[in-house]
């Protein structure tokens, strides 16, 4: 499995307008064959600041991810919300049981 962990940021104000397209985006992410999760929250302390968590089944599923209609129509949103500061790694993982 694959865990993308990482964070974007973009101007408190633009917030509460980037949830109804972050909302069309999770949604259909989490339809994808090989989603396992999919999440997006903004951080308590720093509003603006998004923590993402996605689970892919692999890399395979997660390349047709990046080639969907839904990230692409995500992405061409990103200047007029001014989102900036992209951050995600992925981590190869196998096995995951409760801490």
């Amino acid at each position: 499995m694959l865990l993308i962990v990482g964070t974007i940021r973009l101007p408190r104000a633009n917030v509460e307008k980037a949830k109804a397209v972050m909302q069309r985006m999770i949604l259909a992410s989490r339809a994808e064959d090989g989603s396992l999760a999919y999440h997006y929250a903004e951080d308590m302390l720093d509003a603006g600041l998004i923590h993402m968590h996605e689970l892919w089944h692999d890399r395979a599923a997660l390349d047709r991810h990046f080639a969907s209609a839904h990230i692409a129509a995500w992405r061409e949103t990103w200047p007029a919300l001014a989102i900036t500061d992209r951050n995600l790694l992925p981590y190869e993982v196998s096995d995951p049981e409760p801490v």
